[in-house]
């Protein structure tokens, strides 16, 4: 298991930015591929963005693409979620996540192929 640590969580106004860390510990952080995910009061939890293993691939939910950048850090062992121009249904709780296959090719959404999970940061963001 990888242990998985979101910090940078706050509250902004509408057109701010905010950038969240994952701090990771345990098994080999640079062998998976690394997501982030968020969940609004009431709804289900959603994909944000997600980065392979090597960092050269990205994949976006549409809903944030253009405007939120996911990196990684392997020898700092964490991975980013820079947001910029937030908006107030941006609000969420956001839980970064990694992958359960070491090298594993696939850069997914699917919350199911994601084995270990932080325990979020909250994001409020006011209008």
């Amino acid at each position: 298991q990888v242990q998985l640590v979101e910090s940078g969580g706050g509250l902004v106004q509408a057109g701010g930015s905010l950038r969240l860390s994952c701090a990771a510990s345990g098994r080999t952080f640079n062998a998976y591929t690394m997501g982030w995910f968020r969940q609004a009061p009431g709804k289900e939890r959603e994909f944000v963005a997600a980065v392979s293993w090597r960092g050269g691939s990205t994949y976006y939910a549409d809903s944030v693409k253009g405007r939120f950048t996911i990196s990684r850090d392997n020898a700092k062992n964490t991975v980013y979620l820079q947001m910029n121009n937030l908006k107030p249904e941006d609000a969420a709780v956001y839980f970064c996540a990694a992958h359960s296959v070491r090298y594993s090719s696939s850069v997914t959404n699917k919350e199911s192929q994601y084995s270990s999970w932080g325990q979020g940061t909250q994001v409020t963001v006011s209008s």
